[in-house]
């Protein structure tokens, strides 16, 4: 099998597997992406079926809940909330589990496309997938259905906003990451990158707008802080995509927003003054905190390690300590 229902909670606790995975499985088979997003209303109708009892399916429960509605609302954004979707979602990959079986080995993959047909694998974390054909567009479309029809039974169907058709030449964005097919610089050879995604940036930075706010904090050391715990979290997220001028971006827009910030905060005082009360080095600095530059991030590429990655759980069924 391809993918085991439980892959998303043993092996691939954080997004990075995911995406190197997406990554490495269109540099050997070339194929077309179709990323199908979110399921639509998932959570409302999978946690509906959960509480209520009224389904014959595995996720009933021999009591009534009185009214399900707060469990819903509580369910989504939770840590509850990608269980679920790995519990749900399991039958989809049991489905290209036993779709990829039966395409056989490399020499019988390659024998089935030099005939016209595709060959296709899945990538999923939690309720975010992407389908990848190695096939023409009518393929592609062709599993939207399928999908569709695997999902219809679970009371789920795929958002219409969210799920498209597209070559890895055009792009495609998954789990906050760009994932695109380019030239690479100085050759003719062809590569793909994965990038941090323009809706990405656009929330950090409007996360930083909105820290830097006039009158939001009443020392620099207390703005510093809450920015510097964002900055770094996002910086350390998309560390292993080509990032490095996205973090040189990202930390200038930061140190304009500070620097703004100081200004409208000391209206009297000059830039000379400014600087060598609050930038020492040019960096907005008070105490021992400093304005974090997310381009000292140094970007390392995360490399696809799928099931040499140590379980918990097999180690436990061998009875040795963990």
């Amino acid at each position: 099998m391809l993918w085991s229902p439980a892959f998303s909670m043993r092996r691939a606790i954080s997004s990075w597997p995911k995406t190197s995975r997406v990554s490495s499985v269109v540099c050997k088979t070339r194929p077309k992406p179709r990323r199908p997003g979110s399921a639509r209303r998932f959570f409302a109708s999978l946690s509906k079926r959960f509480w209520s009892g009224r389904s014959e399916s595995s996720f009933a429960t021999p009591f009534r809940h009185p009214d399900p509605t707060p469990q819903v609302i509580h369910c989504v954004g939770g840590l509850v909330s990608p269980l679920l979707a790995n519990i749900a979602l399991s039958v989809l990959d049991e489905h290209f589990a036993k779709e990829w079986a039966a395409f056989g080995d490399s020499s019988a993959r390659y024998y089935r496309r030099s005939k016209g047909k595709a060959t296709y694998k899945i990538v999923r974390y939690a309720d975010d997938f992407v389908v990848m054909v190695a096939g023409t567009r009518a393929h592609a479309e062709q599993l939207r259905a399928e999908v569709a029809a695997v999902l219809a039974p679970m009371g789920l169907r795929l958002s219409e906003t969210k799920t498209k058709v597209c070559h890895i030449d055009e792009g495609f964005d998954f789990l906050g990451f760009h994932i695109q097919r380019r030239r690479k610089r100085g050759t003719n050879k062809r590569a793909v990158y994965t990038y941090p995604s323009k809706k990405a940036l656009l929330r950090i930075l409007d996360k930083v707008r909105v820290l830097t706010r006039r009158g939001s904090h009443r020392t620099l050391t207390v703005l510093l802080h809450r920015l510097n715990r964002v900055l770094r979290g996002w910086c350390n997220y998309f560390r292993h995509g080509v990032s490095a001028a996205t973090f040189g971006y990202l930390g200038a827009q930061a140190w304009r927003r500070v620097t703004h910030w100081l200004r409208k905060r000391h209206p009297r005082s000059t830039w000379a003054d400014l600087r060598r009360r609050y930038l020492p080095g040019w960096r907005p600095t008070e105490g021992e905190v400093t304005l974090f530059n997310p381009a000292t991030v140094s970007v390392s590429r995360y490399r696809y390690r799928g099931t040499a990655i140590p379980s918990p759980w097999s180690r436990e069924a061998t009875g040795s300590v963990v």
